[in-house]
């Protein structure tokens, strides 16, 4: 089958499994594994914050912000779309404590104005703003770094903490040509996801300040995720960030003939298309359609009723080939057989 529901579906590389092999391990629970250490200067390196850790995933990423800053009484504005209020069950909410007040948005990317409108301050009957959650990249799309900087600011002049959800930050990178650093710079801690693009079989980083990163290795033992020989994976993670993120450039690549094959069809009406991710809707049930490739031999998922596609470090050319092949030829009278 060829899968294209997520790059949360990749696998290692011969070269990956290499260095997990060889990694040098200590107890990271008392900060003596190499591996791990290695990883988390290069995430400051790379992101431009004092200090990182090492979360087990990108919900432990994004929640831990929320438990620091955020909490009992406390809002963070972001928008609809943003993996805290649709993809992590809550969690934001039902274990910090955080209202998620919801701003408007165009696919996920809220414009300043929209912030600004939905601040307010203290009020003894009411949540008080604590916090601003960007998202980059948001189902795909790409957030303007001029906008990030003008959300920041705003964040600034209110006295409020904002928290970068980064967990495709690299794919923005990659197509935009503006380095992590500089769209890190746009908040006071961002999070960044190994598992996805980059094809590690774990870990997100956390990265922010001295400060704060340390509150952050409480929270992450709250959460239960004080973790003992991570090097293995952490190794992963160092061969990722080496050797993984220039090629995301082909996924964005095999992304656009699959969507330009789409918009050929009378049947698909792609709304998304960017870095390594299509949504389209149809005037067919798309349970249908995705029946239809199944039985084809490909995979995808649906996603608020859309079509999803993912492009990712195992779909090859040959896969994306064969993809746009099945998309020009299928005929519709599949999708309601």
């Amino acid at each position: 089958m060829k899968d294209f529901r997520s790059d949360t579906f990749t696998q290692p590389t011969e070269g990956m499994r290499r260095a997990m092999y060889m990694a040098e391990t200590g107890d990271d629970v008392y900060g003596e594994d190499p591996t791990a250490q290695k990883l988390q200067r290069m995430a400051e390196e790379i992101t431009g914050k004092e200090e990182s850790l090492i979360v087990s995933s990108g919900c432990m990423g994004n929640l831990i912000p929320h438990m620091i800053k955020g909490g009992r009484g406390k809002e963070v504005l972001c928008a609809p779309e943003s993996h805290i209020v649709r993809h992590e069950i809550g969690a934001v909410a039902s274990l910090s404590g955080t209202l998620p007040v919801l701003v408007p948005s165009k696919d996920g990317i809220m414009e300043p104005d929209d912030v600004e409108k939905n601040i307010h301050g203290y009020a003894y009957d009411m949540s008080q703003t604590a916090m601003i959650e960007t998202e980059n990249t948001t189902s795909g799309l790409i957030y303007p770094l001029e906008t990030l900087r003008e959300i920041k600011r705003i964040a600034k002049e209110h006295g409020l903490w904002v928290h970068l959800d980064g967990a495709r930050i690299f794919n923005a990178s990659v197509e935009t040509g503006i380095s992590v650093r500089d769209y890190a710079a746009t908040s006071d801690d961002i999070t960044f996801c190994l598992s996805k693009g980059l094809g590690c079989p774990a870990f997100s980083i956390l990265s922010s300040s001295h400060e704060f990163i340390r509150e952050a290795k409480r929270c992450r033992k709250i959460l239960g995720g004080g973790m003992r020989q991570i090097g293995i994976l952490a190794a992963a993670g160092i061969y990722a960030l080496e050797n993984s993120i220039a090629r995301l450039k082909d996924d964005h690549e095999h992304r656009a003939a699959i969507s330009e094959a789409l918009s050929g069809t009378g049947w698909a009406d792609v709304r998304i298309s960017s870095t390594n991710m299509i949504f389209f809707t149809s005037l067919y049930p798309m349970a249908g359609i995705i029946e239809a490739f199944r039985k084809k031999g490909v995979l995808f998922l649906e996603d608020a009723g859309m079509g999803r596609i993912v492009t990712s470090l195992n779909v090859t050319d040959e896969d994306t080939d064969e993809m746009v092949r099945i998309i020009k030829e299928m005929d519709e009278k599949e999708f309601t057989a």
